[in-house]
C-alpha cells in the first residue's frame, strides 16, 4: 500500500483503527514488515499516533504482537472478515449473477464446494427461461461440474487427489471425467483458458462455464457458472466465458481480493 502523506488522520478512533487494520492486512498480503514504523509511513502517519491505535488494538484483540515488535492480526479479525466475506458473496453475488444473466440471456449460479460435491447457493434466470424448479440447494458431483473445477482453481494436484481420494468416477454424461487424472488435466486447460467449460460432463445436452471467486486471503471461496443447453451455448463459449470470468473477478475484489488474483 502507497503511503499518502497529504491525506487528512480521520477524526474518530474508529476510523484510524479501521485504516490501521486495513494497512496492516495490505502489508501482510504483499510480504511487507508490519512494525509500527512500516504501518505509519503506509499511511503517511505520525509513529506515536499509529502505537498507540495499535495499542487499542491489541487490547481488543484484533492485532497481535509479535516478538520480534512487528503486528499479525488475531485469529478474531479473521473470523470477522471471514463472516462479511460470507455476507458478501451472499449479497453481491446476486447483484453480479443478475447482471451477468441480463447480459448473456442466460441462467447463472454461484456454487461452493462441500467435500467431492459443489453446492449451488444463489441463482439468476433470464426473463423467459424454461427451467423447473431451482438449483439452489443442489449438490453435483465436483468432478463433472463446471463450479467443481473453477473450485479447485488454486488446488495443487495433492490436495485434488486428496478430495476425490474416496469418490467413484461415475458416469453422469457422454463426456464425465473418467479419473483424477482426467480431471487435472481437464483443470489445467481451464487455468490455461482462464475459465472451466463443461461439455455435457454433468449430463446429455448439459453446457456451461465458470470461473473462480477469490476472497481477501486471496483463496478461492466459490465460482460464478453460467448455464444452458450446448445447442444455446456451445458457439458462444468465449463469450459467455469471458463473460463469467469478469463477473467473477468483479465480485472478488468486492470480497477484497489481491489484484494478482482477482486481474
Amino acid at each position: 500500500m502507497s503511503s499518502v502523506p497529504d491525506a487528512p488522520a480521520p477524526s474518530s478512533s474508529m476510523g484510524r483503527g479501521l485504516d490501521v487494520l486495513t494497512s496492516l492486512a495490505t502489508l501482510i498480503r504483499d510480504g511487507r514488515q508490519t512494525t509500527v514504523g512500516e504501518i505509519a509511513r503506509a499511511l503517511g502517519r505520525e509513529r506515536s499516533q499509529v502505537s498507540r491505535t495499535l495499542a487499542t488494538l491489541d487490547r481488543s484483540g484484533l492485532v497481535r504482537r509479535r516478538p520480534d515488535r512487528s503486528f499479525a492480526l488475531a485469529w478474531g479479525w479473521y473470523a470477522a472478515a471471514q463472516e462479511l466475506t460470507a455476507q458478501r458473496l451472499r449479497t453481491n453475488g446476486l447483484a453480479v449473477l443478475e447482471t451477468l444473466s441480463s447480459e448473456l440471456g442466460e441462467a447463472t449460479f454461484l456454487s461452493v464446494l462441500q467435500g467431492d460435491t459443489t453446492l449451488t447457493t444463489l441463482e439468476s434466470l433470464p426473463a423467459g427461461s424454461r427451467m423447473i424448479g431451482s438449483w439452489i440447494g443442489r449438490a453435483y458431483p465436483a468432478y463433472c461440474s463446471d463450479a467443481g473445477r473453477a473450485s479447485l482453481w488454486d488446488a495443487s494436484a495433492d490436495e485434488v487427489r486428496a478430495v476425490f481420494d474416496s469418490t467413484e468416477f461415475t458416469p453422469q454424461g457422454p463426456n464425465t471425467p473418467v479419473s483424477v487424472d482426467d480431471l487435472l488435466a481437464r483443470l489445467d486447460d481451464d487455468r490455461q483458458r482462464g475459465f472451466s467449460i463443461v461439455d455435457q460432463e454433468a449430463e446429455p445436452g448439459l453446457y456451461s462455464v465458470a470461473a473462480p471467486v477469490w476472497d481477501f486471503r486471496g483463496e478461492v471461496v466459490g465460482a460464478v457458472q453460467v448455464v444452458g443447453t450446448r445447442d444455446a451455448m456451445h458457439a458462444r463459449t468465449t463469450e459467455c466465458g469471458e463473460a463469467c470470468a469478469r463477473a467473477a473477478a468483479d465480485l472478488s475484489r468486492q470480497l477484497g481480493a489481491p489484484s494478482s488474483v482477482a486481474g
